[in-house]
């Protein structure tokens, strides 16, 4: 059985960092982190995908709602939730993988979840920034803003999904 208090933990907490914290850091003009795809990346790896796309598609609509991008991030997010299984599926042998497991440095493996939050980090950033621009009018901005916004953001969740390692290796 799902434990869906943890899905809404995430959703919730994710989403109001984001809006409250990370919509207002734009580094040099260029780098906003979106960390609330952390969320997207802890959901268990039995979720259906139907549900996965239709909990990634509210997670956007959401921070669309309070960042005013008209379902820009709405459109990245059921993305990778319709890409994230298939995604899984290359990474790990999900056969293998216990019931209701949630993607971890400490399931996964260090390179793994690298991989993993780095491939849907990215694809995040290129629907997201190609949406925005609705098209390649300054291309280069739009990869040096991709490039960087992956990077700054893929950052911050290894940093958060660390001290989460550190907690549950403390027992907690």
């Amino acid at each position: 059985m799902i434990k869906w208090y943890r899905i809404i933990a995430y959703f919730v907490v994710f989403a109001l960092l984001q809006t409250l914290v990370m919509n207002n850091i734009h580094l040099f003009g260029m780098v906003t982190p979106f960390i609330y795809i952390y969320a997207l990346l802890k959901f268990p790896t039995n979720l259906t995908r139907s549900a996965t796309i239709l909990i990634s598609f509210l997670l956007g609509l959401t921070i669309d709602l309070f960042s005013n991008t008209p379902g820009m991030h709405a459109a990245a997010c059921s993305f990778i939730g319709f890409l994230r299984k298939p995604l899984l599926e290359q990474f790990v042998d999900m056969k293998e993988l216990p019931d209701e497991s949630i993607p971890s440095f400490r399931l996964f493996g260090y390179g793994v979840f690298f991989r993993y939050a780095l491939v849907l980090v990215a694809i995040h950033a290129v629907i997201l920034f190609t949406v925005e621009s609705f098209g390649f009018f300054q291309p280069k901005l739009m990869l040096v803003r991709m490039t960087t916004s992956i990077l700054f953001t893929s950052l911050l969740l290894f940093i958060i999904e660390a001290f989460n390692l550190g907690k549950v290796k403390n027992g907690e």
